[in-house]
């Protein structure tokens, strides 16, 4: 009687474990998915997970766990997701920051590229240009004419020294080629007010209802969006491109998971995050917000964040930012 050889065991042994693996990650998931916020609750990053958490549990079949975890300019969170088991049952909801944390902190305990996966982006916020409205110029083109004249320059305001308005505003002062003092708030209640108030001429940021209600009211004017196209955000609203090439400058948010996450649990959080992100009632809940919606593969995702990684990194030698 023939008996099989060790070699023909094992491939038997594999052969007949093959449908229960596959059946395995075709079932994912499973269990809950716990999203890992690196903000406290309340807060932007927050609210975004929380208006399609249910939607993403239902399109799953599995709930949907909200972890936050701030701390460290993201970091905490961070490292906790680029440490955890690469199930898919554990993911990070970052934004740009999740690229200048290690940028700016050696010590920063993980690495984007090397310790995370991305998913999909899930939304974009656009950074838009306001100025004083003592400012003698209406549109981007006729500022950057204007405070290349200034024998001094100008000066600017942002929410916090290598905040990314911070970081957005150098490189627009990088490719326009214009003098700038940067003179840093705390927070962007106390930078909208200090450009409202005449202490700053300029200002990047968010277009937050606060900082449009003092447009509304003419005491700030809105030069321009850091989108290549026209933004659904500020309608109207000339993209900041046109008067300075190669700008574009947008906070982003989107899901990772950790690093050796299999691609077929990947492909799976894309298709469903796809299909939950391209709700139209979540779009206009966003919209309202200062979001829009936007999704993309797991290879785009990753492709932007290199581009991008590699401009802030320019920007931080360039101007010798330093985390405080």
């Amino acid at each position: 009687m023939h008996r099989p050889t060790a070699a023909r065991t094992l491939c038997l042994a594999l052969a007949a474990a093959a449908p229960a693996l596959a059946a395995a990650q075709e079932a994912y998931p499973t269990r809950p998915i716990t999203i890992v916020v690196p903000y406290a609750a309340g807060g932007t990053s927050d609210g975004q997970v929380r208006m399609f958490q249910d939607a993403l549990g239902k399109e799953l079949g599995q709930p949907i766990v909200v972890d936050n975890r701030p701390g460290a300019s993201g970091a905490i969170a961070a490292q906790l997701v680029a440490r955890a088991r690469p199930d898919g049952y554990t993911l990070l909801y970052p934004n740009n920051g999740v690229l200048t944390t290690p940028l700016l902190n050696d010590k920063a305990g993980y690495d984007a590229f090397k310790d995370l996966r991305p998913v999909t982006l899930t939304s974009v916020v656009p950074m838009v240009l306001v100025v004083n409205k003592a400012v003698p110029a209406d549109d981007a083109k006729s500022f950057f004419e204007w405070a290349r004249k200034q024998p001094k320059g100008v000066m600017y305001a942002s929410a916090g020294t290598a905040s990314y308005g911070h970081l957005s505003t150098a490189r627009l002062i990088q490719l326009s080629g214009i003098k700038a003092e940067h003179i840093p708030y705390k927070g962007e209640a106390a930078s909208t007010m200090a450009a409202r108030t005449g202490e700053v001429q300029m200002l990047v940021t968010t277009p937050s209802s606060a900082m449009l209600g003092q447009v509304q009211q003419g005491n700030l004017k809105l030069l321009g969006v850091g989108t290549r196209e026209p933004s659904s955000v500020v309608p109207g609203t000339p993209p900041l491109n046109r008067a300075v090439p190669g700008y574009e400058a947008q906070a982003w948010f989107g899901v990772m998971a950790p690093s050796g996450t299999p691609d077929a649990v990947v492909e799976r959080l894309n298709a469903a995050f796809r299909k939950v992100m391209a709700d139209d009632g979540l779009k206009t809940r966003l919209l309202a917000t200062g979001a829009v919606a936007r999704t993309t593969s797991p290879a785009e995702f990753a492709q932007m964040m290199r581009t991008e990684s590699d401009q802030l990194r320019e920007i931080v030698t360039q101007f010798n930012i330093k985390a405080e």
